[in-house]
């Protein structure tokens, strides 16, 4: 039933699409070529996900979406502002039905303007969701963050830390981006690496092709990791309870196979001389997700007084917990939203994407009290196999002692 009705819409959009088309020209064979295509890729979009032994999101489930989602959203933009002139129209002809009583009832004719202005603005998304295919999934950026804390012990002024986060090995296809990725990372040449969760799309197997280059990630005190959402295999359907945890038990030794120190509720500490700062990892908690993280467990030898940094992948956990917390976590570092792969950033002076309606924090450093939140954009990429205008992140968080400069 839910395929009639989604069958239903599309049609009624594909109608509108046609109009804007036979309005600002009389070859209609472009928009049978759009139609043909569109219809394709629908055809393929419902093949993939018809596959009863397909689980999780393959790469041809991607590509299926990102391509369909490339022709629907021009669709949905063409429909509202084309149905906003049919209201315009109805209003007009009714107006001058009433003040014309022996004048025929009819509609005034599409106008092309409005037409061209729709097929216009249709083709930026259309056009962006191509490109953010093409090019936008692997354009990693480097974003450089300056935190300043009176309490920071003296032998950690100036550390540096890169983040990480939101790998999803199981959606890459091109080790050649991947090994540059990972280059960039290490020629930060920070102190620590930090990774904050989903590894994986479903699988523990989805890092096999990938252990070996993730392996070479290099900093002085090591990379630290946490758990993610979809790195517990709840998106798949298993055939027992004991597959499902073997999948994770594998996944946890990927982390320790590759060098990476996984936290599982726990913490470790750094020391320079007589200094030492804490690095704090739980598992994940987030609203409306899994909610397994013990911030309690994890930091219960720790006082209120030291330094710590935090790793847990949903920034809800900071939004809900964490920024309450009498134990102070001065940096909390997340991940998780992906900044939803699609909105417009101009730095210092605009932002937005979709997710921001579902969550509160979504990209970048937030700050109360004293307390820092960085949301990591995310390396790798989930169901839509590409980025818009929020490009792949690799995070650089320099610590200094004392107040922020005016």
């Amino acid at each position: 039933m839910r395929w009639i009705i989604f069958l239903i819409i599309y049609i009624v959009l594909d109608i509108y699409a046609y109009q804007a088309f036979k309005t600002i020209t009389r070859h209609s064979w472009i928009y049978f070529i759009y139609l043909f295509l569109s219809l394709g890729v629908l055809a393929y979009l419902l093949y993939q996900f018809n596959i009863p032994e397909k689980q999780g999101l393959t790469g041809a489930r991607s590509y299926a979406i990102g391509f369909f989602l490339a022709f629907f959203a021009p669709k949905l933009i063409l429909f509202v502002l084309l149905f906003g002139e049919d209201i315009v129209r109805l209003v007009v002809s009714g107006f001058q039905k009433l003040n014309e009583t022996n004048q025929e009832y009819s509609l005034p004719s599409r106008r092309k303007f409005v037409s061209q202005l729709a097929l216009g603005i249709a083709a930026i998304p259309f056009a962006s969701l191509l490109y953010g295919m093409y090019r936008g999934r692997y354009n990693y950026k480097v974003l450089k963050y300056v935190l300043h804390f009176e309490d920071l012990p003296d032998a950690f002024d100036g550390y540096r830390i890169t983040q990480i986060s939101d790998i999803h090995s199981g959606s890459f296809d091109n080790p050649e981006k991947i090994r540059y990725g990972i280059e960039l990372i290490n020629e930060q040449q920070s102190d620590a690496i930090m990774f904050t969760g989903d590894l994986v799309n479903n699988t523990a197997s989805e890092m096999e092709p990938w252990k070996d280059a993730f392996g070479k990630l290099r900093a002085r005190d090591g990379v630290f990791s946490v758990l993610g959402n979809h790195d517990y295999g709840d998106y798949v359907n298993w055939e027992s309870a004991a597959a499902k945890k073997a999948n994770l038990d594998a996944l946890k030794n990927v982390h320790s196979e590759m060098g990476w120190d996984l936290l599982l509720d726990e913490h470790r500490k750094i020391s320079r001389g007589k200094d030492s700062i804490a690095i704090v990892g739980v598992e994940n908690w987030g609203a409306g997700f899994k909610q397994v993280g013990d911030l309690n467990k994890a930091a219960s030898a720790l006082s209120e007084e030291e330094f710590k940094i935090l790793l847990s992948h949903d920034p809800s956990h900071w939004q809900e917990k964490v920024k309450k917390d009498r134990k102070k976590f001065h940096i909390t570092l997340s991940g998780h939203t992906h900044g939803m792969q699609f909105g417009i950033e101009i730095p210092g002076w605009f932002r937005w994407s979709p997710v921001q309606y579902r969550y509160e924090h979504w990209a970048g450093i937030y700050e109360e009290a004293g307390r820092f939140l960085n949301v990591n954009r995310g390396f790798g990429f989930l169901a839509y196999p590409g980025r818009v205008g929020i490009w792949p992140e690799v995070s650089v968080i320099e610590l200094r002692k004392g107040s922020k400069p005016v």
